[in-house]
């Protein structure tokens, strides 16, 4: 059943069903961010993880999302920020459009350390600084701010989504912080 309402303006967004037959025959592109803190120094003395619900599961992650049809990685990510940290997190976007690791989720488990079970996807991975207030919205439920040897313990490794949790050691360790 189709819900009514304005149609979104921005035609590159699909519809589910555009979507859903999108993801059974093509990867998608997506952005990730590891939204940080730092000292004076640059160096990462906090890292910030999502706690979400879906399907009755309670899971932690990082920023994520699709790259829309024009739109620049830079702006992407800033959407994504934006949308899972709040419009007052003020990410520190990277002057580089490099990620630090480029992960390949697929729906099988075995083929990669990252899986997503709707499609196969490509995403660019960045470790993003953030100064201001986060206040997490959409499907989001809270943002814990965590040391970067508690970000990777094994707990927090097995409550990561899709094996976010690999993903989340190898930004710490791009960024030194990975003992």
């Amino acid at each position: 059943m189709a819900s009514v309402g304005t149609p979104d303006p921005n035609s590159a967004w699909l519809s589910d069903d555009e979507l859903e037959s999108v993801r059974r025959r093509l990867p998608l592109i997506y952005v990730e961010a590891v939204p940080v803190r730092v000292d004076g120094l640059g160096q990462v003395i906090e890292v910030g993880v999502l706690l979400r619900a879906s399907a009755g599961e309670m899971s932690r992650t990082i920023v994520s999302g699709r790259v829309m049809y024009g739109e620049t990685l830079r702006e992407a990510l800033f959407r994504h920020l934006e949308k899972d940290l709040g419009p007052m997190a003020f990410p520190q976007l990277p002057a580089s459009p490099i990620p630090f690791q480029v992960a390949e989720y697929f729906p099988l488990p075995g083929i990669s350390a990252f899986t997503d079970s709707r499609q196969h996807a490509v995403s660019l991975a960045y470790v993003v600084p953030v100064t201001g207030t986060t206040e997490p919205r959409q499907d989001a439920l809270e943002l814990t701010w965590l040391t970067p040897e508690a970000a990777c313990s094994d707990e927090i490794s097995r409550e990561m989504e899709g094996g976010r949790g690999a993903l989340l050691k190898a930004a710490l360790a791009s960024v030194g912080r990975l003992g």
